[in-house]
């Protein structure tokens, strides 16, 4: 097993503010996804299982779309991909997803401040106050790069 100390009293501190119960499946789905991000519901509760043999897959759903909710876990739905979690939540980054293996990394806002975008809006819109950008990128992973020896294109100058 694996100490989670410091960050399970940083939960129950976050879950007593949000005025819900600190519960040894809150606890393991929270220390699972930690561990595990960018996991689907299914990987989390094989990771949770590992700490709480006995916990539920219905338990695992109930607890994921309750600390959604409470912003605890921030779930995103890449393409092609069942849902994902992280415990990296309260910033505006986004996501890279290999097309060929499916690995995900974080990618922080790459331009300027939160909502990382601006958004051109043509005459027959109502622009909106942006809060956040939700960016994915999709790509070739390294590893996967160098597992199919794709060749390097050539920079071209202009």
């Amino acid at each position: 097993m694996i100490d989670h100390t410091a960050d399970q009293d940083a939960w129950a501190a976050a879950l007593r503010s949000h005025g819900r119960r600190v519960t040894k499946q809150r606890l393991a789905v929270l220390a699972a996804v930690q561990h595990h991000p960018h996991s689907p519901a299914e990987g989390i509760l094989a990771a949770a299982r590992e700490e709480l043999p006995e916990l539920t897959a219905q338990s695992v759903y109930v607890v994921l779309s309750d600390l959604t909710d409470l912003q605890m876990l921030r779930r995103f739905e890449p393409p092609h991909s069942p849902a994902l979690y992280e415990t990296r939540v309260g910033d505006n980054h986004h996501h890279a997803v290999c097309i060929s293996c499916g690995k995900v990394e974080d990618v922080d806002c790459a331009v300027g401040h939160a909502p990382c975008l601006t958004p051109h809006w043509d005459e027959h819109t109502k622009p909106m106050t942006i809060q956040i950008a939700d960016v994915l990128y999709q790509g070739i992973c390294q590893d996967c790069q160098a597992k199919q020896q794709l060749p390097v294109l050539p920079v071209t100058k202009k």
